[in-house]
């Protein structure tokens, strides 16, 4: 049984769905805000967490960082009532991995959840990858060059494994903002360009031998030296 945390501060939408989450057979505990979800995220060991965003204390977006900073790498779905994409862009950058707008569908929550669940669980066909001292364990979701072991974020590592997947054609913004974060490219948003720029931080700045290659106006290519 999948156990999951929901995070929640509106008494009624957290019972709402409560009660839906365990009907359909997933074990769930309850946080009014994000202290209280971080302290139960150091206790317990969860699949996937539901947070909103506005809550007192502690809001979600900091919550999620909170969680990243902590390399914590559970799965986070953002509720929120915010539709735009500047607060969609802010929470993918505080580390989410999903964002659904409220009001919502419940049938629409169960599929986001099921889509997750599968994304964390699934094994890849390329468990163990290897290219020049990169070294990748799909399954354990771990990164080293050379012998460092490299912390990298949910979405770092979904942006790695996108890249390596791709890795013998260019790709575009466009591609890596749907196949990564599930949404839709808008010219003069720039959190595709934010995400790399934290990968390659992570995985290219301290190597002489860099993997991760801009083609100006095109988008980019994962490229190493033989």
């Amino acid at each position: 049984m999948h156990q999951l945390l929901l995070v929640e501060d509106e008494t009624k939408t957290a019972r709402s769905i409560y009660k839906g989450l365990t009907e359909n057979g997933y074990q769930v505990d309850l946080s009014e805000n994000g202290e209280d979800a971080l302290q139960r995220t150091r206790q317990n060991q969860y699949d996937l967490i539901i947070s909103d965003i506005l809550m007192p204390k502690l809001n979600g977006i900091e919550f999620c960082k909170s969680l990243r900073h902590e390399n914590n790498a559970t799965p986070v779905l953002m509720l929120t009532a915010l539709g735009q994409i500047s607060d969609k862009v802010e929470g993918f950058q505080a580390g989410s991995d999903d964002y659904l707008v409220k009001p919502f569908d419940f049938t629409e929550l169960l599929l986001r959840i099921q889509a997750l669940l599968r994304r964390n669980n699934s094994a890849s066909p390329e468990n163990l990858f290897q290219i020049q001292d990169l070294k990748i364990n799909f399954d354990a979701k771990q990164v080293w060059r050379g012998e460092k072991e490299i912390n990298l974020t949910a979405k770092e590592f979904a942006l790695l494994e996108f890249f390596v997947h791709n890795r013998h054609r260019c790709i575009t913004k466009e591609e890596i903002a749907k196949s990564v974060w599930n949404v839709d490219f808008k010219t003069g948003t720039n959190f595709v360009e934010v995400y790399v720029s934290y990968l390659r931080n992570k995985i290219d700045k301290d190597y002489p031998n860099k993997l991760i290659h801009t083609r100006k106006g095109i988008g980019y290519f994962f490229r190493t030296i033989d």
